[in-house]
């Protein structure tokens, strides 16, 4: 009987794994984009950032909380410069540390979002 249980338990726990969702960011493009308009100003002259800019960079980096959702906000990030004319890439990249935050990558186009943990 406790073998049969545990043949039971181990194709429980092999479905599981099969069709256990796969990691998704929950953070969109738009919600990266909405906390960062405050900075537009600091993005583009430099100075110090505002409060308002400095407090939507603490809720996106709390936003970010998994792996999927850094990947994807660095992808929104690098979609931004092009969007957005007069970015200066100092200004994107020293952001953060101007705003108290650590994130664990570089804000650069250049930045290989996909190895992004």
């Amino acid at each position: 009987m406790a073998s049969m249980l545990t043949k039971m338990a181990c194709v429980v726990v092999a479905c599981m794994l099969v069709f256990a969702p796969h990691a998704e960011a929950t953070i969109t493009c738009g919600q990266v984009v909405s906390r960062l308009i405050p900075c537009l100003a600091y993005l583009r002259s430099g100075g110090k950032p505002s409060p308002s800019c400095c407090s939507g960079v603490r809720a996106l980096n709390s936003a970010a909380s998994t792996t999927a959702d850094r990947k994807t906000a660095c992808g929104c990030l690098q979609k931004s410069y092009s969007n957005y004319k007069g970015v200066t890439q100092g200004y994107a990249s020293s952001l953060p540390s101007s705003c108290g935050v650590n994130i664990p990558y570089k804000i650069s186009p250049s930045t290989d979002c996909s190895k992004i943990k």
